[in-house]
């Protein structure tokens, strides 16, 4: 479990295509500093399973099934990722519970200044929109965000708003328009769906 608070920027230093699959490399000296082969790290919201680690660099595999659904077919070496370890069982919930799962891709639309902050506006798939709440939770390539404002109709969309502390230790402080992001909904609300659902007739 990861709790959407970026430790760590990091660089892809290699991948390695094999068919459908790839081995992913990253620069992460915080992350990498006591991890382990079989441990678990976060790669712009998408929990990874360490296979190796030398000199502040972990390599983990990463199955066509991820490579779809998430943005991270899109890295190449030099691309810049957010890094997260697991919450210990001593840790403080930052932010709030990630799996690691993430539900899709959304991709930012606009993006303006305001004040001391920015505001981002991301897509949605349809099939999505239905877990974003105002003011609720969802992590967006791994970074615990409270939605700030919500877009129904045939093209939902959401937005959130970034401190200045966020722009500067997370990679959405670089993207712009037409960047593709990983979405992961808040667990809870799924939950809520599923359990609901079994009470109908």
């Amino acid at each position: 479990m990861f709790t959407g608070i970026v430790e760590e920027l990091g660089e892809v230093v290699g991948i390695e295509r094999d068919g459908g699959s790839a081995r992913l490399t990253v620069r992460g000296p915080k992350v990498t500093a006591d991890a382990s082969r079989g441990d678990s790290v976060a790669v712009d919201g998408v929990c990874l399973t360490v296979t190796a680690t030398a000199d502040g660099t972990f390599s983990a595999d990463v199955m066509a099934e991820t490579l779809h659904c998430s943005s991270l077919g899109q890295l190449r070496p030099g691309s810049v990722v957010n890094l997260e370890r697991p919450l210990r069982p001593d840790g403080r919930l930052g932010g709030h519970v990630v799996q690691g799962h993430v539900d899709g891709t959304g991709q930012i639309v606009a993006r303006r200044s305001e004040r001391a902050s920015d505001v981002v506006r991301i897509s949605i798939p349809a099939a999505l929109a239905r877990y974003l709440v105002y003011k609720g939770s969802v992590a967006v390539d791994g970074i615990s965000l409270t939605v700030s404002a919500l877009g129904d109709g045939p093209e939902p969309w959401f937005e959130v708003s970034l401190i200045p502390e966020t722009l500067a230790r997370t990679t959405l402080g670089s993207k712009h328009a037409g960047a593709v992001v990983n979405l992961e909904a808040d667990l809870f609300a799924k939950y809520v769906e599923r359990l609901t659902a079994r009470r109908q007739p």
